[in-house]
């Protein structure tokens, strides 16, 4: 399979509309990262394709993976297919992951790629304080045609967790709301990070003649967003149009980590610098602290630059998984977000094979907030 490439081509769209004006009641609301979880979703890998040629030790990281998130938190698994989990369950074993539920726990669900990130639903609660799934349309990031597997695995969470699943739509036509979780960032209190590249350049893959104002009504609605900040481009090599997760996260509810490459020759740079500026225009009107980490440097397959970013990091209870790339680099960034999460363990995850699949463990992992008290 030909993994296929698209020019961003930015839009002239303003830097960003800010806190909506108008009268909006607040149904649900997208807890941040570093809330409560009550598990972690990820899905098994199983589809060479994904890493040609280097699928084999793949498995093998996301064993460690599982190992490192089940010291906090549960891992659930969802497995293509028997031998899938077969094969999860005798490498988990190898890493020494107890076969036990509040460790991990195995589904057999039938899925095209691993991308949880972005195939599975958003977890929100709603004003009752129930958690709910919001289940965006999903077309594998207008790349590829087989996606059918993956479009359904927001019914296969709401079988297996008995949450109420809610598929989100425009307000223009009534379509389903093509979105997917890698491109939204949050910090749980109403302020939103994404990108113009991912939802308005000039290639609308996902929800042709949508305006940022239409989108920012849709994260109100959906997220309980009111503020959106919108940045630039995301890394180079990221295939999906710019995802946020590439390059910004919140590490607080006002801090931002911000990847920033300070090469002027690097292709990341000129990016950079543009979000960098947008988040310190954004900084004149909020509370904002910018942290910057650098990027690695690059990352090449087969002549390829794959998006290798430090901020792909993933928040479990009382862990940071960082992904790491065998550069000198990995200890700066590793140093930064540990100085960002000082109550979490901060812990590194080789991912140079695991980036040939053009994303890393934030695109892998979906968390499920914790049931509030009560519920």
């Amino acid at each position: 399979m030909t993994r296929k490439k698209t020019a961003p081509r930015i839009s002239a769209a303003p830097l960003g509309s800010g806190a909506l004006t108008m009268e909006l009641s607040l149904a649900r609301r997208m807890p941040a990262e570093w809330e409560k979880h009550e598990a972690t979703w990820i899905a098994w890998p199983h589809h060479e394709p994904d890493w040609p040629g280097k699928l084999a030790p793949i498995p093998w990281v996301y064993a460690e993976i599982v190992r490192a998130l089940s010291q906090f938190e549960r891992v659930d698994i969802l497995c293509h297919n028997q031998a899938v989990a077969d094969n999860a369950r005798l490498l988990l074993d190898a890493h020494g992951v107890k076969d036990r539920p509040d460790n991990y726990r195995l589904h057999l669900a039938p899925n095209d790629r691993v991308w949880l990130r972005d195939s599975a639903p958003t977890m929100v609660y709603r004003a009752d304080g129930i958690v709910e799934l919001i289940d965006w349309g999903f077309n594998a990031w207008a790349k590829y045609d087989n996606y059918s597997k993956d479009a359904d695995i927001g019914r296969v969470i709401e079988r297996i967790t008995g949450f109420t699943r809610t598929e989100a739509k425009r307000e223009d036509n009534g379509q389903r709301l093509v979105l997917e979780g890698g491109g939204i960032e949050v910090n749980g209190r109403g302020i939103m990070l994404v990108t113009e590249e991912w939802l308005l350049s000039d290639v609308q893959v996902r929800n042709p003649g949508m305006t940022a104002q239409d989108y920012e009504e849709s994260f109100a609605k959906y997220l309980g967003v009111t503020d959106t900040i919108w940045l630039g481009e995301g890394a180079v090599g990221d295939d999906t149009h710019g995802h946020i997760d590439d390059i910004a996260r919140f590490a607080a509810p006002n801090t931002v980590i911000l990847a920033y490459e300070a090469d002027p020759s690097d292709e990341n740079h000129d990016r950079s610098e543009d979000n960098l500026h947008r988040l310190k225009t954004a900084a004149k009107s909020r509370a904002l602290k910018i942290i910057t980490i650098p990027f690695p440097r690059p990352v090449m397959m087969n002549g390829e630059r794959l998006p290798a970013s430090y901020a792909n990091f993933y928040i479990a209870n009382g862990a940071v998984l960082v992904p790491t790339f065998n550069d000198p680099n990995d200890r700066v960034a590793l140093n930064a977000i540990a100085e960002a999460f000082p109550k979490r363990a901060v812990i590194g995850i080789h991912a140079v094979d695991l980036v040939w699949g053009l994303g890393t463990l934030h695109c892998l992992t979906q968390q499920q907030p914790a049931k509030p008290s009560g519920k």
